[in-house]
């Protein structure tokens, strides 16, 4: 058959009510069919957006699930059994929580750092009045727990004590603390890492989050991490995924992996060649992208380098002496499609086998009184690489959620207040009582006057 006339699947965008869009049709550069769009509006939506999807005819439906509607997408994939997920549900997975990650490592035996989680007050207390210090604390839900506030240091008892009595994070997800001066987040396409950088704290910091004084570097990636990320990309069957990777004598820990993160706006377009690659069959190209291309893009100043589109690198061809050294034509790590996944790729969670157990490992769509979000689909903002300044009148869930000190609920009364027209300016913060005039004043230098 002529390889351009074959039939092509209907794509469609998978998009959410109030979440910045991660892909576009700009991002399929050449695709000749119509993408669809379908956006699942929060709440009791399950039936019209499964009988849109049928209407429209759509054969592979791309996007990220967020945390809090991610159980409800576990239904409705099921219900759309000749419909493929990309990322798929049970890729997406340790999207949903920190909790996940760990179970997800757990089961394909990934290195991690050691992770106790209970749903027991009694038995985290009890844990805690007798392990060793220092701990990280981590509230479980949340996609990068929000730029890290919700990510803490306990040196003693007494300390993590207190911090779970204050906050009372359900389940307690407690990790060693494993000591470093930053950590690694490595982004692959098709189990090749395409951009990996450091994260170093700022002065009198631990956290290495850019948004908390943080810097980053694109230089001295070493090949451990590339490995370790490489392995849990394969593990997951992911097209895209990210991770963060810290690194300790030697050795090599993930604290985290998802589908969801922030990227540059030519990666989702590389992560768009790749996936048209991938449903056509060949008719569309793979794309080249040179291990280590990141530290001659990450020499451009950040404002100008999230603009970038489009960028393409030829096929290397190596000289006849050269050609002895290079194992592969792509590289050490080759960009190669997918395994399909299935339910038995989900991690089950042993944590909650206890019969005494009623508590839930995180919330779900269903049971939260407020939309809520994760930085899956964040677009054209990127909360570690950017330096543009919100605007009050059209802020995103998601930018709202990377203040400091700003909660679920807080962050949806204030884009009310902006849908029903009561908040055009900034300082019209300070009409509203749910807002505490102390975080008025630090939210500040993140928006335009």
């Amino acid at each position: 058959m002529n390889m351009s006339k074959q039939k092509l699947p209907k794509l469609g965008f998978l998009y959410l009510d109030y979440v910045l869009r991660f892909f576009n049709s700009s991002n399929f550069k050449g695709w000749p069919d119509k993408i669809e769009e379908v956006v699942y509006h929060w709440k009791n939506d399950k039936a019209r957006f499964i009988k849109e999807v049928k209407r429209k005819k759509i054969d592979i439906l791309i996007g990220n699930i967020p945390a809090t509607a991610y159980e409800t997408f576990k239904e409705i994939a099921a219900e759309l059994p000749h419909v493929r997920f990309v990322p798929s549900v049970e890729t997406q997975f340790c999207n949903k929580s920190k909790e996940n990650v760990t179970l997800f490592c757990e089961k394909y035996d990934i290195s991690a750092p050691d992770t106790k989680i209970f749903y027991d007050v009694k038995q985290g207390m009890d844990f805690l009045n007798k392990c060793s210090y220092p701990k990280i604390v981590k509230r479980s839900y949340g996609p990068s727990n929000y730029g890290g506030y919700f990510v803490h240091k306990v040196d003693d008892k007494k300390e993590a004590i207190d911090l779970f009595t204050q906050k009372k994070y359900n389940p307690m997800y407690i990790q060693d603390c494993i000591p470093i001066i930053g950590d690694l987040r490595v982004m692959l396409i098709g189990h090749k890492p395409v951009c990996a950088f450091w994260r170093y704290s700022g002065e009198g910091e631990w956290i290495t989050n850019t948004s908390q004084g943080g810097h980053m570097s694109y230089e001295n990636v070493p090949i451990g991490a590339l490995e370790l990320a490489v392995e849990a990309s394969k593990a997951a069957k992911a097209e895209y995924w990210a991770c963060d990777i810290v690194e300790n004598e030697g050795n090599y820990y993930i604290l985290e992996c998802a589908t969801a993160f922030a990227a540059f706006s030519y990666m989702r377009d590389w992560i768009g060649q790749y996936l048209m690659w991938d449903f056509s069959n060949g008719r569309f190209r793979k794309p080249t992208i040179p291990l280590y291309s990141w530290e001659e893009l990450g020499k451009m100043d950040s404002n100008f380098l999230k603009r970038m589109r489009h960028i393409e690198f030829s096929q290397f061809a190596p000289s006849t002496d050269g050609a002895f050294y290079v194992d592969e034509a792509d590289g050490d790590y080759p960009m190669e499609l997918t395994e399909l996944t299935g339910l038995s790729d989900i991690p089950e969670n042993p944590y909650l086998l206890d019969p005494k157990e009623t508590l839930k490992p995180i919330m779900d769509e269903e049971d939260l009184p407020q939309v809520v979000q994760d930085e899956a689909v964040i677009g054209d903002k990127q909360d570690t690489l950017s330096d543009d300044l919100f605007d009050i009148t059209n802020v995103t869930l998601t930018e709202l959620l990377s203040l400091y000190g700003m909660e679920e609920e807080m962050a949806v009364s204030i884009r009310e207040q902006i849908e029903a027209g009561n908040l055009k300016k900034f300082i019209d913060l300070s009409n509203f009582s749910f807002i505490e005039q102390n975080h008025i004043k630090i939210w500040e230098k993140s928006f335009k006057a």
